[in-house]
């Protein structure tokens, strides 16, 4: 690899992003002897602190290692947050690959046969190009929270850490899928709390943890067609099933639950039903967008998700994606997916 003293570099093969689907790739072009360099915008693993303290991973640790290192945790052990970041740093050590953090891509092009990037290191360019940033990235939060009365605290789901963060008095979590329902249980302890929005189902953890379901389920190939697209949104873009918790669980512990909100009323949310909640705060679980400005326009389709077959772009040559949710399989997105989608893109990218 070609790299001058400006930050400006030459190599075969550029991914883009340092998370898990990333560093897989990652393994991948390094057994291919490919010359190769990881672009973060921070470190290994930051992206897994950023998350709040008391998120725990549905996936058991016999699931969550990536090739060539096993995950330090007993097979049944469900990790937190930190010990997934720490992980991943390690595993950029454990290979030595080349990952460089603090480096954020502003903007891709191709041309003349070239993928050319700039970014806050310089300007690169490659033959191919990976980008395995997921499909999370920018908070989503309905256009009715801008209309919320001043006095009403606002906290999107990614910025939320811990309890102290919210103010005493009622709060209202909008969302109740995974996060909502893990948010809500972490702040009744010392809050009136009132979780909005339909039931998303549930799915026993012993399904999670059951090796003979992850073989039944996540190799299966998402169908082609208006039928994955249907899959895709229903699942990807609209909250999954809780897990940990159930319906029973969350009105066990207190948590009120209530329809969604529909509109804002003097300041106000109101709901479906049509009461209006004064809550001293609002969290609003309601998602992540992906974050693809930066790319190349013909990469995207009209609703600014990658056009790709299996992760091999279907509009601009020599570039793949890794990471995306129902990628290929049902599996991919999910950590113990990423291997075998990452060593599909390497070997069939042109």
């Amino acid at each position: 690899m070609t790299v001058r003293s400006t930050g400006t570099g030459i190599v075969d093969t550029i991914v883009v992003g340092g998370g898990a689907g990333g560093l897989a790739a990652a393994w991948h072009l390094r057994e291919r002897d490919r010359r190769f360099v990881v672009l973060d915008g921070g470190s290994p693993g930051d992206s897994w602190r950023r998350r709040y303290d008391s998120l725990r991973l549905f996936t058991p640790a016999r699931f969550c290692a990536l090739p060539g290192l096993p995950f330090p945790e007993p097979a049944d052990v469900h990790p937190g947050k930190e010990e997934m970041a720490d992980y991943l740093a390690r595993y950029v050590q454990h290979h030595d690959l080349p990952v460089r953090s603090g480096v954020t891509v502003t903007h891709h092009r191709r041309t003349s046969g070239r993928h050319h990037l700039v970014t806050t290191g310089g300007e690169y360019e490659a033959r191919r190009l990976i980008v395995a940033t997921g499909a999370l990235q920018r908070p989503r939060t309905p256009a009715l929270a801008a209309s919320l009365d001043a006095s009403v605290r606002q906290i999107h789901s990614s910025a939320y850490r811990r309890p102290s963060d919210v103010p005493p008095g009622p709060v209202l979590v909008v969302g109740a899928g995974p996060a909502g329902a893990d948010i809500a249980l972490d702040l009744i302890a010392g809050h009136d709390v009132w979780l909005a929005g339909p039931s998303t189902g549930h799915v026993p953890v012993r399904v999670v943890r059951s090796r003979l379901v992850r073989s039944l389920l996540y190799p299966r190939q998402v169908p082609p067609g208006p039928l994955g697209r249907l899959l895709r949104t229903r699942l990807v873009d609209h909250g999954g099933p809780l897990i940990w918790q159930s319906e029973a669980t969350l009105r066990d512990a207190g948590i009120r639950r209530v329809p969604r909100v529909t509109a804002i009323r003097e300041g106000f949310p109101q709901l479906a039903d049509g009461r209006v909640l004064r809550p001293s705060t609002v969290i609003w679980c309601t998602g992540l967008r992906p974050d693809h400005q930066w790319l190349d326009p013909r990469a995207l389709g009209p609703d600014g998700h990658p056009r790709h077959r299996r992760g091999i772009s279907a509009t601009i040559a020599g570039l793949a994606f890794v990471g995306l949710p129902l990628q290929h399989t049902f599996g991919s997105g999910f950590l113990s997916g990423m291997d075998g989608d990452a060593a599909y893109v390497i070997e069939h990218l042109p």
